[in-house]
């Protein structure tokens, strides 16, 4: 006979609000099987969790319900209380009546009615509820940082310093990430590359960590705390440790016409390269799409001048499998292409450029050696227009929704150092709004306007034409004055909306974490849980959970790092008993749930039966590894004959509640 303890909470109004949470403790006490029913204003307090302890002691209960918040929230809590007191923690069972019912009914009637149902099925559940005891899971040593920018650096040195050993995988040539290609970063205008330098060298050079640029993760496999990563290394035909670095190779190849996308496309690199003169690890690279030994057989120049014989046209991709305990995301982000906005002219006119252009052709090591020139006829820009928000807070399907955040920032920060370098540049800048969040932010724009005199236009530029005596005409409107304004410019920047990397959707599926609509990479709780992915062992660092500067994607490195190391110090981990299992008598060997599990927990086994004749049969059934599988329950689904079962959630259970829905 069971024994079954109800508790409804009050949440302070968030349920109370909506739901007579009396009349809930009332209704549910009715029910077959409940000895006691009880309302209290804060469950998840220490109060609350006594008087489920109490209760538990003195009505000898076999199960619980908490009628509350989602389970998300606070299963955990119940259940840490139950098994305190000698309740099995997996005959408690959360009914959540806020998320799924106060917080979207406003019609107090129909919000009781509904968390009394909710109740009821919670109730259903816990009388089939079983016993279940949770096996544990040795944790490999070692993380995963995938994305070699600011993120991944900051994350991996984080690691590193822990004492554990962790590989950075980049897909670039080199380190360093988007922060390599900026000169100056706001709000105090270092020098990007003398803050960031100094942490790729510190990563080539900490023997914790392992680089593996030019390379790419190409298969995930396994759970929290043992996944078995495939990491592909590219072919870059030069051996990495013969290379010295000298570059005399990049000197002498005589293929020079090579579109530099280090600089952009601004300029132009030869086929065999090294993409700056910080490079980590400083290793050249060939192109094989420009080189003509590799495309038809003629040169070898760069093979002829390397006297450490570094370079190997017979080199291959070579794949390499590791196991991790941690995965953490540092995938990044990258500046949307434009060719959808034909309206200001990018493509038709060479002065009209991005802003991380605009970075290159001020930096020192850019095309121009740190002069700002026109990049149509390498003249001196006397008027330049800026555009804010091109692509960012979009209504249409041209843009993005959101708001890019660092464009207000960084736009300021270029009308400064234009000003202040070339004092006879007109600046004009068009905005929707100004937004400057973060600390001393709001300073900075405003030094922009009051000490430099860059001019703030509130409005929006229509569009942008090239004119025949090579100026730019800036059509656009004054909202303030409410004029339309016409502007001859040499050059117009526009600044860009971001968005997630390319890899980040590919690699989401193979590590089975979560995305939103764009793009990028979901927290498992957007306030308490951060840098988390709702799947466990995956952490998100930087601008691959969502648009942020330097100083914030730091941050959240390192806070992701420090939830890394929290699992890789454990030995072991608990693993979860709510797992599949297969009724081998029902079983079809149809391999449908293996094809489905995202984990890779089915596996098929020939096993011998015996028949009511007293024959043997050899038939082919499903076997579940339960230190593998995550209990996803989408083998339970896509199982035909019925034989695929999940432990805390199994198909009687399901039903129960369905049907103590409808009564």
């Amino acid at each position: 006979m069971q024994r079954i303890g109800v508790f409804v909470c009050h949440c302070g109004t968030n349920i109370a609000a909506t739901v007579d949470v009396k009349a809930v403790a009332e209704a549910l006490q009715h029910e077959p099987g409940v000895v006691i029913s009880k309302e209290y204003q804060y469950m998840c307090s220490e109060a609350g969790q006594n008087l489920v302890k109490d209760a538990i002691k003195e009505y000898n209960l076999s199960g619980i319900v908490i009628c509350s918040c989602s389970p998300r929230m606070h299963e955990n809590t119940f259940r840490k209380a139950a098994a305190s007191v000698g309740l099995n923690p997996y005959l408690v069972e959360v009914a959540n009546i806020r998320e799924q019912c106060s917080w979207i009914h406003k019609d107090m009637e129909e919000a009781t009615e509904k968390a009394i149902i909710l109740g009821r099925a919670a109730i259903a559940k816990v009388h089939l509820n079983a016993p279940l005891t949770a096996g544990e899971s040795p944790v490999a040593k070692r993380a995963l940082v995938i994305g070699g920018g600011i993120a991944g650096i900051q994350t991996a040195l984080d690691i590193a310093d822990a004492g554990f050993d962790v590989d950075i995988v980049e897909k670039e040539p080199t380190i360093g990430g988007k922060m390599t290609q900026i000169d100056k970063t706001f709000p105090t205008l270092d020098c990007a590359a003398c803050i960031l330098t100094p942490k790729m060298v510190e990563c080539s050079q900490n023997e914790k960590i392992h680089i593996h640029s030019y390379s790419e993760v190409s298969d995930v496999k396994g759970f929290v705390g043992n996944f078995t990563v495939t990491i592909k290394k590219k072919a870059r035909f030069v051996d990495e440790t013969k290379c010295t670095g000298c570059g005399l190779c990049t000197e002498k190849c005589p293929q020079k016409k090579v579109p530099n996308l280090f600089n952009l496309g601004l300029d132009y690199r030869r086929a065999i390269y090294i993409p700056f003169a910080q490079a980590v690890p400083k290793v050249a690279t060939i192109d094989a799409d420009y080189c003509n030994m590799l495309k038809n057989g003629k040169c070898g120049v760069c093979a002829k001048v390397c006297s450490a014989g570094a370079i190997n046209y017979e080199q291959k991709d070579e794949y390499i499998e590791q196991k991790y305990g941690a995965i953490i995301v540092a995938t990044g982000y990258n500046p949307i292409k434009l060719d959808k906005y034909d309206e200001f002219a990018y493509s038709q006119c060479p002065d009209v450029v991005t802003s991380l252009e605009l970075e290159r052709l001020m930096n020192a090591a850019g095309p121009n050696g740190g002069t700002l020139l026109r990049p149509s006829d390498k003249s001196h820009p006397h008027t330049i227009v800026f555009v804010q928000c091109v692509g960012s807070r979009c209504d249409d399907s041209k843009g993005k929704p959101y708001c890019s955040k660092i464009c207000c920032m960084y736009t300021a920060k270029h009308a400064m150092l234009i000003r202040e370098k070339y004092p006879d540049t007109d600046v004009y800048v068009f905005y929707i709004d100004v937004r400057t969040p973060g600390k001393n932010f709001d300073e900075f724009y405003r030094r922009a306007v009051e000490q430099y005199g860059v001019h703030y236009i509130k409005g929006m530029v229509g569009k942008v034409t090239p004119k025949s005596d090579g100026k730019i005409d800036v059509q656009a409107s004054d909202l303030l004055s409410n004029e339309q304004l016409h502007i001859d410019a040499d050059m117009v920047v526009l600044a860009t909306a971001i968005e997630p990397d390319k890899t980040a959707r590919p690699l989401a599926t193979m590590l089975t974490a979560s995305m939103d609509t764009n793009d990028f990479f979901t927290e498992a709780h957007a306030k308490l849980r951060p840098v988390e992915s709702p799947t466990a062992g995956i952490f998100l660092s930087g601008a691959c959970q969502g648009p942020k500067d330097i100083p914030e994607t730091v941050a959240q490195a390192g806070a992701a790092a420090s939830k890394a190391i929290g699992l890789l110090c454990k030995d072991s981990i608990t693993c979860n008993p709510c797992v599949a299992h297969s009724d081998e008598l029902m079983c079809n060997g149809c391999s449908s749930c293996e094809k489905v599990c995202p984990y890779g927990a089915i596996t098929y086994l020939d096993k011998e039966f015996r028949m009511p004749d007293r024959t043997t049969k050899i038939r082919r059934v499903a076997s579940v590894n339960p230190a593998v599988c995550q209990g996803c329950g989408a083998c339970t689904v896509a199982c035909p004959s019925g034989a695929m079962d999940l432990n805390g959630f199994s198909n009687s259970q399901i039903m129960a509640e369905v049907d103590a829905i409808c009564k």
